[in-house]
């Protein structure tokens, strides 16, 4: 059986969301709506199946239409994604999934009431590379994990209703919700804002998990440089996840440090550093909205919850806004609670 594809929204992350669900079996994208009259002439040209309308309700009024997928602004995620739930299509919203938990929250109910499947397209959880990570992890060759250390760096795009901590920090804590299952404890962060846009360019994010797990995480609109790390640091192993790499995205250390007792004198520590190999492993190549798009017609076929579902998407919602709380008020630390 066919699933059929809506999609609002061309502009940025658009054709790449078409393109993705183009190519998965039993799926076609049948229609495409965008506010652009460019936009609007030109997918008839790349794809001649599809109809295109700037009108959201002569789409959602199509009885074919099985789902929608919303690749617009933040602050328009809320209300067209609880227009097309009460159309009766399952949805998948581009990440973050809305400005407010509270709005999150209402989504999760919405979808839960409309027996629809409502996902998040937090793309790198569907990443071969993350996926590998999480099968080391779980394996326990880095032992217990310390701490996460992360860097998302680059050049724009700066964004008029969504501040660096919405649109790279939302990667690392929707990462670390699939990779730890578990919310942090509390989270700070420090950052200056673009006063044009009166956003948040550059953070600075230190969040604490239960069992001393530690997160920081570096984000910032205004670097030269594109960077896509992050590092691990186990008390077996260490690995490196560089995003950017072409080929060796993933490097483990045979590294790490022990503390023992000095048995001569008791209030002291003796520390011993090991160096080991580096080794890494084969990673398959497939794009993470790929694994996305799969997994999103999978979860409506199958009736089951997708990995990235609302309720995800509520916990990083939280996570976000949390953190640019702390920010604005000066770094102070603020405690998660599990209300919107």
């Amino acid at each position: 059986m066919t699933t059929h594809i809506a999609v609002i929204g061309y502009g940025y992350w658009g054709p790449n969301i078409v393109r993705n669900f183009s190519k998965v079996d039993d799926t076609e994208v049948t229609w495409v709506c965008d506010m652009n009259p460019k936009v609007v002439a030109e997918i008839p040209h790349l794809y001649p199946t599809i109809h295109v309308t700037n009108d959201v309700t002569e789409m959602l009024n199509d009885d074919n239409v099985d789902a929608v997928v919303i690749a617009t602004p933040t602050a328009s995620h809320y209300a067209l994604a609880k227009l097309a739930l009460a159309a009766g299509k399952h949805v998948l919203v581009e990440k973050p999934m809305t400005q407010t938990a509270k709005e999150a929250d209402k989504l999760v109910r919405f979808a839960k009431k409309a027996k629809k499947v409502l996902m998040v397209d937090h793309t790198f959880i569907y990443t071969p590379a993350i996926r590998k990570i999480k099968s080391i992890i779980d394996k326990g060759e880095l032992g217990e994990i310390y701490y996460v250390d992360s860097v998302r760096t680059n050049l724009g795009i700066l964004q008029k209703d969504s501040n660096v901590i919405f649109d790279l920090a939302t990667h690392d804590f929707s990462i670390m919700d699939y990779l730890f299952h578990q919310m942090p404890l509390t989270i700070s962060a420090t950052g200056i804002s673009h006063k044009q846009l009166n956003q948040e360019t550059v953070a600075h994010i230190a969040a604490m998990y239960k069992h001393n797990l530690f997160l920081h995480c570096h984000v910032n609109w205004l670097s030269p440089e594109k960077i896509r790390r992050m590092i691990f640091v186990g008390t077996k192993k260490m690995l490196t996840y560089d995003d950017i790499e072409p080929s060796e995205k993933i490097k483990i250390y045979d590294k790490g440090v022990s503390f023992t007792k000095d048995p001569k004198q008791s209030y002291q520590l003796r520390i011993g550093y090991r160096s080991g190999d580096i080794t890494s492993p084969h990673i398959p190549i497939e794009e993470g909205l790929y694994g996305m798009a799969k997994e999103f017609v999978k979860s409506i076929q199958s009736k089951k919850h997708p990995i990235t579902d609302g309720e995800m998407g509520v916990r990083v919602i939280r996570c976000i806004t949390k953190a640019t709380e702390s920010l604005r008020s000066g770094g102070k630390p603020v405690s998660l609670s599990f209300r919107a």
